[in-house]
């Protein structure tokens, strides 16, 4: 009897202990997030989700498969292991190809594949019917006003867009403002 005494007295002894070790672990799969050496792309179902629970701002990668330019985006811009901590910092990033031909649900609305357009209907809509490729989508938090910048953006580029958009200059600011006193600070090859 003594000996069950003794090691209920332990285990519950060890509790707060065992709970201290879930809540690190929690707090360091958080960290590797934001650390990670990928942009944490998210579908259009994830980024749905995640909303509901932490509404943040959203960029949507457009591309297709046969788009030279977006592939060298990928291989370069989105590389950049500052860009990659800043996006996955302040943004839900959705990758997108505009050519895919299944349907997706977003905002409560199906879109399916265009033929006449090769493209689906809800690529056209965030491009505002201008298809170019590649193309990213800026959305405030909720999906609102949606906002291309269409084309390849180095490095350099990319930071005074994501900083403009993620600090949220753009409401107090007009981006040739911005741009004239903007000097950008990552490293371009990292």
């Amino acid at each position: 009897m003594k000996r069950i005494l003794l090691l209920l007295v332990a285990v519950i002894s060890l509790m707060p202990a065992a709970f201290a070790g879930d809540k690190k672990k929690k707090s360091t799969a958080k960290a590797s997030y934001i650390d990670s050496t990928e942009i944490q792309w998210l579908d259009w179902n994830q980024v749905q989700e995640k909303m509901k629970k932490e509404p943040r701002k959203v960029w949507v990668d457009i591309y297709t498969d046969w788009c030279g330019w977006c592939k060298r985006m990928d291989a370069t811009t989105y590389k950049n292991k500052e860009l990659i901590k800043y996006m996955n910092t302040k943004f839900y990033a959705v990758r997108f190809n505009a050519e895919g031909r299944d349907s997706i649900r977003f905002m409560g609305k199906m879109w399916g594949f265009v033929p006449e357009n090769r493209a689906n209907q809800l690529a056209i809509e965030l491009m505002h019917g201008q298809l170019s490729y590649p193309t990213c989508i800026f959305m405030e938090e909720n999906f609102q006003n949606p906002s291309p910048i269409p084309g390849y953006h180095p490095v350099d580029e990319m930071e005074k867009f994501l900083k403009f958009l993620g600090e949220n200059i753009y409401k107090t600011e007009k981006f040739e403002q911005f741009n004239q006193s903007y000097s950008p600070t990552w490293t371009v090859n990292n």
